[in-house]
């Protein structure tokens, strides 16, 4: 009888769990999403030094040139926040 009880509350059970952890793997940490920010302002700020690079160099070639400058490329202040 015990075991038939004990099957029971399992049975019972496993909807709950099976709720429970699809909510889990559905909802993101604060951890989690910390995480995916500092990704992505990391990315910002490579994607940022690429273009400020790229700029220096075609600006030092056409200074070799006699030329002026372009203006700088715009920093993205979303990017800073």
């Amino acid at each position: 009888v015990a075991s038939v009880a004990n099957t029971a509350v399992d049975i019972v059970k496993l909807p709950v769990a099976a709720v429970s952890k699809g909510v889990d793997l559905a909802t993101t940490s604060q951890s989690e999403a910390d995480e995916k920010r500092g990704r992505a302002l990391r990315k910002a700020d490579e994607q940022a030094g690429k273009r400020q690079r790229l700029w220096a160099d075609a600006c030092r070639k056409a200074q070799t040139r006699g030329e002026t400058c372009l203006p700088p490329p715009p920093i993205d202040p979303a990017s800073r926040r």
